[in-house]
């Protein structure tokens, strides 16, 4: 049958509240659903109902292991170290350190409190030996060291042995070449006083 216009209003009132309870029916399970988690921190009751599954497993805590000082073991100190580590540098780097106006007693003499009397000895032979001595002196050779540490090769109560990269930068009527040499170098003495006894080519091994 035909409505009235007042009818019609009426009926498109209803079908639009009956539309927005279905809505609400549908859309508010969702919203309590994305907030349950939160409004479960603080609800006993959620809490209470949790499965006993859903609780996470608990593990003890790893005991603390205290700090272990490896100089214990060791027949010399951290400060000892670090004291003969840095005699070998500064020798290492006045080893490749020289210019051809200099006499071997200079040559040497820049290593003094850093060196043995030996190897000062055996130095000062080497700088003078006739063939070397003559290159340098004819192709005015001046030589710039560098030096790292490596690592530790051997030690005992006196004496502890470290793989030294040498590195030289050599200016000469010839040109400038840069190149570098693996040694082992020895320092012996004990605490702060260390001086450099001997000096090899890594490869020749020098325990």
């Amino acid at each position: 049958m035909d409505l009235s216009p007042g009818q019609r209003n009426a009926v498109f009132a209803l079908i639009v509240i009956v539309l927005a309870a279905l809505g609400y029916y549908l859309v508010a399970p969702a919203l309590t659903h994305s907030r349950g988690p939160a409004r479960a921190v603080g609800s006993p009751t959620a809490t209470s109902t949790a499965p006993a599954s859903a609780a996470p497993a608990t593990t003890a805590a790893p005991a603390v292991v205290g700090v272990v000082n490896i100089y214990s073991w060791l027949p010399f100190t951290q400060q000892d170290l670090a004291a003969a580590a840095s005699v070998t540098v500064r020798f290492s780097v006045d080893y490749d350190t020289f210019t051809y106006t200099e006499s071997a007693s200079g040559y040497t003499g820049q290593m003094a409190g850093l060196i043995t009397g030996q190897l000062a000895s055996t130095l000062r032979a080497a700088y003078q030996i006739p063939g070397v001595a003559k290159l340098r002196t004819g192709q005015r050779q001046v030589s710039t060291g560098t030096a790292t540490i490596d690592s530790l090769r051997a030690f005992g109560p006196s004496s502890l042995t470290f793989i030294v990269t040498a590195g030289q930068h050599l200016v000469s009527s010839h040109g400038t070449t840069s190149g570098s040499t693996q040694y082992a170098i020895t320092v012996t003495g004990s605490g702060g006083s260390w001086q450099v006894s001997d000096i090899e080519l890594e490869s020749a091994g020098n325990s």
